[in-house]
């Protein structure tokens, strides 16, 4: 029994040291990819890739809070979730005011300049989805992470579509249309991440 015991407790370990690689790898891509699609965002004036890259921050925060909480109790795991959740709500809700703005303050972004980052990001965010999938059924907060992974697929290839779409008809409505949709996406993960959450919290906590 002891020896099973040390072995149960060497895989836990192992499993844990996985998590924390797997985690530290995708928030440096992440935190890359947001100075990379922030900076081409300003400077080709693209809603969707600022939006991108905001994503991108909040999940470079998603993972530097699932490092944190490896590790520790189940409990202290759906409040990582539950923070995470609501970083996800922020960005949603701020997606949707950049959106309105550029309907308010029309300008045409650089199409060319979309369509080379966000292919960029793309491939950044496949790697990324390609780390963490394996893991999305370890625990509540590997799968919020992965979840995370997922959207940004989705919204890379938004961004995409909208560079096309800005080239063929020269103007701004693609961008602001996958700047609403990202939002979406956000938003509705977030509720899903919070009610999950949440829902873990007001659950009785387990015998030790």
């Amino acid at each position: 029994m002891a020896s099973c015991c040390a072995q149960k407790g060497c895989e836990v370990a192992a499993l844990r040291a996985r998590h924390g690689r797997v985690l530290r790898t995708v928030l440096i891509i992440n935190a890359l990819m947001f100075l990379v699609e922030g900076g081409a965002g300003l400077v080709a004036r693209s809603t969707a890739l600022l939006a991108d890259a905001l994503d991108m921050l909040g999940d470079a925060l998603v993972y530097g809070l699932s490092l944190w909480a490896l590790g520790r109790s189940a409990r202290w795991q759906a409040g990582a979730a539950l923070v995470k959740g609501g970083c996800m709500l922020a960005f949603g809700l701020g997606v949707l005011g950049e959106a309105a703005y550029k309907t308010l303050h029309p300008s045409v972004p650089a199409a060319t300049t979309m369509g080379l980052v966000g292919a960029a990001a793309l491939l950044a965010n496949l790697l990324c989805f390609c780390l963490l999938y394996r893991h999305r059924s370890d625990n509540l907060n590997l799968r919020s992470t992965w979840l995370c992974s997922r959207n940004d697929l989705i919204a890379n290839a938004g961004v995409l579509l909208a560079a096309a779409g800005c080239e063929a008809l020269t103007s701004r409505w693609p961008d602001v249309v996958v700047g609403s949709a990202i939002a979406g996406l956000c938003v509705g993960s977030a509720l899903g991440v919070l009610r999950g959450s949440m829902g873990a919290l007001r659950a009785p906590a387990l015998p030790p």
